[in-house]
């Protein structure tokens, strides 16, 4: 490592590095996920079972013990609610797995930093595409269980990884951002848990907008995660087309989070080899 040398922090030079370095970001992906199950017996059909698992454990939980209600019609049935609340939980999942591992990106590959040279900007990037697979496991369960119960497929279902476009954004950001910081300030990984755990509860997964007071729905569309969830509920389980003006300018908030977040990477990373 030179600890001289100037790194572009260019928004151009983001997607130069995303270009350049593809190949070896799907390399590192499938192996963070094989990684992740290796040795056990059932191996990397863990990721299928366990939000097969997860989702017998909300329909018990919130239709049987707490016989919780979405309210969006009539005829609602025990299972549409956790349905619903699955889809929240597919996205705040996918965002709080970047944001929570990014903190110890850096501090876990010390040998890329300190003995070869390697585009370090690529390991939030692996994280992202890791929590990218984990998310298409469970949207093809919810899917696959909407259909099973309700018989209803919406076509609209193909455009989720359009509404989820903002989020990815952000999470490229953000993780370039805590991985960064992580290097510099070891208490950020207890920090960012804290902040996760409350955005479960912050967020419209568990309850509609809705159900809150006016006085406080206010607040919540301040939270990120809020217009993802609604918009994705829309084309997975009501079969509606996503508000496009709205999402259009996430887009834009998620890819300025992302330029920032690299420049900031970027301009701190020289650093990296004498912290650790």
């Amino acid at each position: 490592m030179n600890p001289s040398q100037a790194y572009s922090a260019t928004p151009w030079a983001m997607f130069i590095s995303l270009w350049r370095n593809r190949q070896l970001i799907r390399q590192m992906t499938r192996r963070d996920v094989a990684v992740r199950y290796r040795g056990s017996v059932m191996g990397l059909a863990w990721s299928f079972f366990n939000p097969i698992l997860m989702l017998f454990i909300y329909t018990f939980v919130f239709s049987v013990v707490f016989k919780a209600r979405w309210g969006v019609s009539g005829e609602e049935n025990r299972v549409d609610f956790a349905i619903i609340l699955f889809v929240g939980l597919i996205v705040h999942g996918l965002f709080a797995e970047c944001i929570n591992r990014a903190p110890g990106l850096i501090l876990s590959n010390v040998n890329y930093v300190k003995k070869v040279v390697f585009p370090l900007e690529i390991l939030p990037l692996v994280a992202l595409g890791s929590a990218l697979f984990n998310c298409f496991i469970s949207t093809v369960v919810l899917l696959i269980a909407q259909f099973a119960i309700n018989h209803t497929f919406y076509w609209t279902s193909v455009i989720f990884p359009l509404v989820l476009l903002p989020l990815v954004f952000a999470s490229m950001g953000f993780g370039w951002f805590l991985a960064s910081l992580g290097v510099y300030l070891r208490d950020v990984g207890q920090v960012t848990g804290v902040i996760t755990m409350a955005l479960l509860f912050l967020s419209p997964i568990f309850y509609p907008v809705s159900a809150l007071p006016k006085d406080f729905q206010g607040w919540l569309q301040i939270n990120p995660l809020t217009l993802i969830i609604e918009e994705s509920r829309k084309v997975l389980v009501f079969g509606m087309m996503p508000d496009w003006s709205a999402l259009g300018i996430a887009v834009f908030a998620g890819l300025t989070i992302a330029v920032t977040g690299f420049w900031w990477f970027q301009k701190t990373r020289k650093g990296f080899a004498d912290v650790l």
